[in-house]
């Protein structure tokens, strides 16, 4: 029996930690080691949670600044228009003062053909305005409600603005092209024109007064029949419209018929 216990004390000690081991294994087994992993966790968290709230703390942080700064910065830009283009109109006579408007409404869809405007016949806009951006001429107010109207631009594939050469004063008919350019129609058949030559509105419009800049010669096709016809390359933006001027629309516009393009 004395034998015994002091071989108990002896080995006592190991036999239980092979014990512990063995039904340690046993139970990491059972739980495919789930057990373990949540004492892990739950020891861990505390630290993990030290480490970890600082820097969302400053993700989150920065992503509002980045918020902030954006706005601002759009909201700076649009001032900046803005007092740019009411500068614009004070410089204007008061008769003929022009209605500033910003655009609003573009369909996909529609990109090249019109835009919605915030401004309608409440601020004076009527249908056959004349609309202005920044380069030139933007296109025509055709239809108006109290708050807001709708532009056809001159990038429309049925826009037809009567235009001049300002260098030789060759003329012609302006036709849209659903893009940053135009296709120019000339009355004459080899037209004294070269690429760069500045295009407007000429004096045989009857929807624009004349001299309103429109764009520049970019190529010429001489061999086009029955006339010869130019590219055009635009000066107001109509890929990114912003904010516009409309204009009332000319009161005597001469009239640009047949008889005018066969003197040409």
């Amino acid at each position: 029996m004395f034998t015994a216990r002091r071989w108990w004390e002896r080995k006592g000690l190991q036999i239980g930690l092979l014990g512990v081991i063995v039904g340690s294994a046993w139970v990491l087994r059972q739980t495919q080691g789930a057990l373990l992993f949540e004492v892990y966790q739950g020891v861990t968290r505390p630290i993990q949670m030290l480490q970890t709230a600082a820097p969302q703390e400053e993700r989150l942080r920065d992503a509002r600044f980045l918020e902030l700064q954006t706005r601002v910065v759009e909201l700076e830009s649009q001032n900046k228009k803005l007092k740019q283009l009411l500068g614009y109109v004070e410089k204007e006579p008061l008769a003929s003062r022009p209605i500033p408007a910003r655009v609003t409404g573009r369909s996909a869809d529609n990109w090249w053909q019109q835009v919605t405007l915030n401004r309608g016949s409440v601020a004076g806009i009527q249908e056959g305005y004349i609309v202005k951006g920044d380069g030139g001429l933007v296109g025509l107010v055709e239809s108006v409600t109290p708050n807001t109207s709708r532009v056809l631009l001159i990038s429309d594939l049925k826009s037809q603005v009567g235009v001049t050469v300002s260098r030789t004063g060759a003329k012609g008919v302006l036709r849209g092209d659903s893009s940053a350019e135009a296709v120019l129609e000339f009355y004459e058949k080899v037209p004294n024109v070269k690429p760069g030559d500045v295009v407007a509105t000429s004096t045989y419009s009857q929807k624009f007064p004349s001299g309103l800049a429109v764009g520049r010669v970019k190529s010429l096709d001489l061999k086009k029949l029955p006339a010869s016809v130019a590219k055009v390359e635009l000066f107001p933006p109509i890929r990114s419209l912003d904010w516009v001027t409309v204009y009332p629309k000319p009161e005597n516009p001469q009239p640009e018929n047949n008889g005018s393009r066969k003197q040409q």
